[in-house]
């Protein structure tokens, strides 16, 4: 039992219940001066009127402190074949800095200046319009400056802990 009476839940029983329900994967990105990036499946729509997002960020990724200090982030929704790409962003062992974008086809959004991945579903170009505590996270929600479809094709899924079409590397070996 937790301190308020309710009943403790153990976090790997959590992740996998929660992975039941498949989601999008996408790569959260901020320009400037010292661009970052990072893959989230934490992602959905708010509201048209205003045109809004929102991102969960963990609060000790490297994602929140740049996020905020930012000040404006992109969305890039990842496609089917972009399996590696949500992969490298999501190891916390990869480069930082604009280094982490030198082995990834990107192209700087016209109004956030943050990196955008090419070949994506679709992109968004955000300022941040509001914070809110979400547990050990942050909600960040986004104004849209800009949304733009790409190609019409499968999208990259997250589901029970694994990509889909399958988390295969190159051998084909299930990762």
């Amino acid at each position: 039992m937790t301190a308020t009476g309710e009943p403790a839940l153990d976090r790997s029983v959590l992740r996998r219940v929660f992975g039941t329900f498949a989601t999008g994967v996408t790569v959260v990105t901020v320009g400037g001066g010292e661009p970052h990036g990072m893959t989230a499946n934490s992602f959905t729509a708010v509201s048209l009127d205003p045109p809004l997002l929102l991102v969960c960020v963990e609060h000790d990724a490297v994602m929140h402190e740049a996020l905020v200090a930012a000040g404006r982030f992109a969305v890039s929704v990842l496609a089917a074949g972009h399996g590696p790409v949500a992969r490298y962003f999501a190891d916390r062992r990869r480069p930082l800095g604009g280094e982490q974008f030198v082995s990834v086809d990107v192209h700087p959004g016209e109004h956030t200046g943050a990196p955008l991945i090419d070949g994506a579903l679709a992109h968004f170009e955000c300022a941040l319009w509001n914070a809110y505590d979400g547990g050990d996270h942050t909600i960040f929600i986004g104004r849209l400056l800009d949304a733009r479809c790409g190609e019409d094709d499968a999208a990259l899924l997250f589901h029970r802990g694994r990509l889909s079409p399958a988390d295969r590397d190159p051998s084909g070996v299930a990762a």
